[in-house]
């Protein structure tokens, strides 16, 4: 395995990483994951791998096998193209209404925050290993602040339903650390778009903030081959 040896101990960078294997195909369909050979592979306490395997099984990509260990489950591309484009859907549905209500103003100062942090992440011009932690935690923020600012349930509740699917939830992030310089495009990328978003919300332009929301829901999968790197 090896991707370059994790050098934090934080589950959600070894889980970008093992997003990353998977859907490179380095961790192939049916294959076997046990905690002390992730471990040692990535250079990383149990710990971290522990609640990685548990987080990606929630995703869909592990499914238990036998008391201890995992296996990686099968999927196919159109499987991951059709749960990005319902999750699309969906958070593009909720901008649309939150753009023609008007944002109230916790959820205002709430995406703000998101994109100021999101904009000191990037500031440096490249990405350090606990970046990767940060950016998912505030990018998670971003996008549940949004859906949660609906008056009903119903939209919040089909995209937790979809977020079980492969690469379905916003907050799969898939790092390849042999291509650093092209994750940091994504993330910049990323960040422009939350900002164009709050634009259009501030701007109270339903069908933009729509569209531009559908847009964001493709930038892990569909981005990294303009940069040089595994979509």
């Amino acid at each position: 395995m090896d991707p370059n040896k994790v050098a934090k101990t934080d589950s959600a960078t070894v889980v970008a990483t093992l997003r990353q294997l998977i859907v490179n195909g380095r961790l192939a369909a049916g294959e076997r994951l046990a905690e002390i050979p992730v471990a040692e592979s990535l250079g990383v306490s149990r710990t971290p791998v522990r609640l990685a395997f548990r987080a990606l099984e929630q995703e869909g990509l592990l499914a238990r096998a036998g008391k201890r260990g995992y296996e990686v489950r099968s999927f196919s591309e159109a499987d991951v193209r059709t749960a990005i484009e319902v999750r699309g859907t969906l958070e593009g549905l909720a901008a649309r209404h939150l753009a023609e209500r008007g944002m109230p103003q916790d959820v205002r100062a709430t995406l703000r925050e998101c994109i100021a942090e999101g904009a000191g992440i990037l500031a440096k011009g490249h990405l350090l290993d606990d970046d990767v932690s940060r950016w998912s935690h505030l990018n998670k923020r971003f996008h549940d602040t949004l859906v949660n600012s609906h008056e009903s349930r119903v939209i919040a509740d089909a995209i937790a339903r979809n977020d079980h699917l492969p690469f379905a939830s916003a907050d799969s992030i898939a790092l390849d650390r042999s291509a650093l310089p092209a994750e940091y495009e994504k993330l910049r990328i990323a960040q422009l778009q939350h900002r164009l978003v709050f634009d259009a919300l501030e701007q109270r332009e339903s069908a933009r903030a729509e569209m531009l929301m559908r847009e964001h829901a493709w930038v892990g999968f569909r981005y990294g081959p303009l940069f040089g790197a595994p979509g």
